[in-house]
């Protein structure tokens, strides 16, 4: 057992920063396989508007506008998360 752990002599504040530190490991091991694995994967309306952080009216205007690509299939819509993420422009 290499991961146990010993409580007996840990401190509450011992025992919450030792929690702290894991989760954003793990934390931080989720964004980097979510992000940038794989930039083909197909998006739903909603899991774009929750990437960009902005609402479905503005999700349809961009595309309409032609400044976001969209695809279908049937009538459902997707997105490329590579391709989202290509369409943001450097402000300064």
């Amino acid at each position: 057992m290499e991961n146990a752990i010993m409580l007996h002599n840990l401190t509450p504040n011992d025992l919450e920063e030792l929690i702290r530190k894991v989760v954003i490991e793990q934390l931080e091991a989720f964004r980097k396989n979510t992000s940038t694995e794989n930039p083909d994967e197909l998006l739903t309306r909603a899991e774009a508007c929750t990437l960009l952080k902005i609402n479905m009216t503005t999700l349809w205007n961009w595309s309409k506008k032609g400044r976001i690509k969209s695809y279908g299939i049937g009538n459902r819509v997707y997105y490329k998360r590579g391709e989202l993420m290509d369409s943001l422009v450097r402000i300064n």
